[in-house]
């Protein structure tokens, strides 16, 4: 028996198909009176070996969720939202789970570049917008329908409601945050002002009140730990939505494809370059002709249910 520090929380052990174990996760999804918000994954501890004294260290994580509970004698009942973040976090998890390193430092997510780091988890998110991965995993409470056609367009159209708008919110805070770190010395706070309105005038479409302060509360890259690195967030985006691409193409359950990701994305940790990775897996650079699709900025891929979603969501 594994020992858990609530009734809620379940222990799983993973397998691979010769029955070997690869690792062990707790799962802590429900909101409680007195638990932290949000939703995060964080490893507990990483693959480790030392030859010296025949030890080896097997991988475990905890993924964290404040998901609705079962109420009332039903279900628990996910709303999309919720789904979206259940995927992206397992993303990290899968990430830490399915390393092949046995150096901690560069075993799992450790290591791994900061903008490449939300790749697995952002690349997650798409089977929870695909066709094909709704059914699996939707049913109607009572009935067991699963989601019917007009339900998931409905889903896809609010998805990229203002995604053009949303892109370029990012694309200002981006650039904010390399420029303002590009200066030595430090600019003093009006020459951070500047900097901002600078930008603003070049990318924003809607106009900012003189009086906005937005640089001040910032928080993302003076106690988050994203300076020089919030571009980070879409670039992730761009990695993602190109990866998927490939399961398109070849099918989102494709067994070949997902073993490709899992030895060249998975597995391999922080022991190369994300960059080298990416192009092992994808055999070429990455495009940005995903991203604009699965944004719906353009339709090269007609008949495709599947995109990427537009939110983030932190990883611990």
């Amino acid at each position: 028996s594994v020992s858990r520090w609530h009734d809620d929380v379940s222990f799983y052990q993973l397998f691979d198909a010769d029955d070997n174990v690869l690792g062990g996760f707790y799962f802590d999804l429900f909101a409680r009176s007195g638990k932290r918000g949000g939703a995060w994954m964080s490893g507990f501890q990483s693959r480790y070996t030392y030859d010296e004294q025949d030890h080896q260290q097997l991988p475990v994580c905890f993924m964290v969720g404040n998901f609705t509970p079962a109420l009332d004698g039903k279900p628990s009942l996910l709303t999309h939202d919720e789904v979206l973040t259940l995927f992206h976090e397992f993303g990290h998890g899968l990430h830490h789970l399915l390393t092949q390193v046995t150096v901690g430092d560069v075993a799992g997510v450790n290591g791994v570049e900061w903008d490449a780091v939300e790749l697995p988890s952002q690349f997650m998110e798409n089977w929870a917008w695909d066709a094909e991965g709704i059914a699996l995993i939707s049913s109607h409470v009572e009935t067991g329908a699963p989601l019917p056609k007009d339900k998931l367009a409905a889903l896809l159209a609010v998805k990229n409601f203002q995604s053009g708008m949303q892109t370029l919110r990012q694309i200002e805070f981006a650039l904010f945050d390399l420029l303002i770190h590009a200066h030595t010395p430090a600019l003093d706070y009006d020459g951070i002002l500047a900097t901002l309105n600078t930008v603003r005038d070049d990318i924003a479409i809607m106009q900012t009140p003189d009086y906005n302060r937005f640089a001040n509360g910032f928080s993302h890259i003076f106690a988050g730990g994203y300076a020089a690195g919030y571009y980070s967030y879409k670039w992730a985006e761009l990695l993602s939505a190109d990866a998927f691409s490939k399961f398109e193409e070849e099918g989102i359950f494709n067994p070949v494809t997902g073993k490709a990701f899992r030895e060249t994305i998975l597995s391999v940790g922080g022991s190369f370059p994300a960059k080298t990775n990416f192009k092992n897996f994808r055999g070429r650079s990455a495009s940005i002709d995903a991203l604009l699709r699965h944004s719906g900025f353009s339709d090269t891929k007609k008949g495709s249910a599947a995109a990427n979603a537009s939110t983030t969501h932190g990883m611990i």
